[in-house]
């Protein structure tokens, strides 16, 4: 203990002739009367805080009166830099599910690829307009995107669907031309599609109207008026209504009297009211009195 008291003092007056020169002595001399503990003990502190002032003078560079400062901030680095770290992984997960659920433009989601695949097989034995199409495959339980994606990629002529619809009502049904077309228009053809379909469908307005005349025979009486009335209301121009009732075949003296049965089937009649009722159907008069003769009035 008296060794380092020894050589505190010691370095304590070098430092204060250092700083004060000989006006310094009156100041030692003070400090070495007074050895008691509570002056050694400031002695000491001084020439701590003097040696690490001067060492922080002579070389600012070396932190040697700031080392747990030093420390510090270097932890605190280490810290930011592995925290940084850390929170890397996280934002990257999330990057990659972005990039994994936008889907490049024009590639196609499942959905759409059986849109597709049901649309062009329904146009392999079917013909369809686009929104005929649409509606079909919405009615499949597909989504009207999808539905309108597998309309718009099947690689339908349209027209060319509305010439194959128009030659299918004409495998088993009569048609004007303007009926045709408004058949197809329903279809949701365009007017041009419809238009486009019924002129190259090899539709012959005249023995259309026959077909239709025979058909309308098959199954009700009409009179010779009343069944070219009938024909101008399914659209054949009156030519062609007039021509195809003139070549049915028909008996419309017959005719009036199966119009005058059907009528008592489900009203009475008398024998006069019966024959008006005939004309009012178009019949002549003599045919209408041979219908009522030919059911016993």
């Amino acid at each position: 203990m008296k060794i380092k008291k020894f050589t505190y003092l010691s370095v304590a007056m070098v430092i204060a002739l250092t700083f004060t020169g000989c006006d310094g002595n009156s100041s030692l001399g003070n400090m070495l009367s007074k050895p008691d503990s509570t002056s050694q003990s400031n002695v000491a502190s001084s020439v701590k805080s003097s040696l690490s002032s001067s060492v922080t003078t002579e070389n600012s560079s070396i932190p040697v009166a700031n080392t747990s400062t030093s420390t510090k901030t270097a932890e605190s680095k280490q810290v930011v830099s592995s925290s940084s770290i850390i929170v890397e992984p996280v934002s990257k997960p999330s990057a990659v599910t972005s990039v994994e659920s936008e889907k490049p433009s024009g590639e196609k989601t499942v959905s759409q690829i059986n849109a597709l695949k049901k649309a062009k097989s329904y146009l392999n034995f079917q013909a369809f307009s686009h929104d005929g199409l649409v509606e079909q495959l919405e009615f499949e339980g597909f989504s009207h995107e999808d539905a309108v994606y597998g309309a718009d990629n099947c690689g339908a002529d349209w027209n060319e669907q509305a010439v194959k619809k128009a030659k299918s009502y004409l495998e088993f049904q009569s048609f004007s031309r303007e009926g045709l077309i408004e058949q197809l228009e329903f279809e949701k053809f365009t007017h041009e599609q419809a238009v486009y379909g019924v002129d190259n469908s090899n539709l012959d307005s005249s023995s259309q109207a026959v077909q239709k005349a025979k058909s309308y025979l098959s199954f009700q009486a009409f009179s010779h008026k009343g069944l070219v009335e009938q024909l101008e209301f399914e659209g054949f121009s009156h030519e062609d209504a007039v021509a195809a009732v003139d070549n049915c075949g028909a008996d419309w003296n017959e005719q009036a009297a199966k119009k005058a049965k059907s009528y008592l089937d489900f009203q009475s009649f008398s024998r006069q009211g019966l024959i008006e009722q005939l004309e009012f159907e178009g019949f002549t008069s003599s045919q209408a009195e041979y219908g009522v003769n030919a059911v016993g009035l």
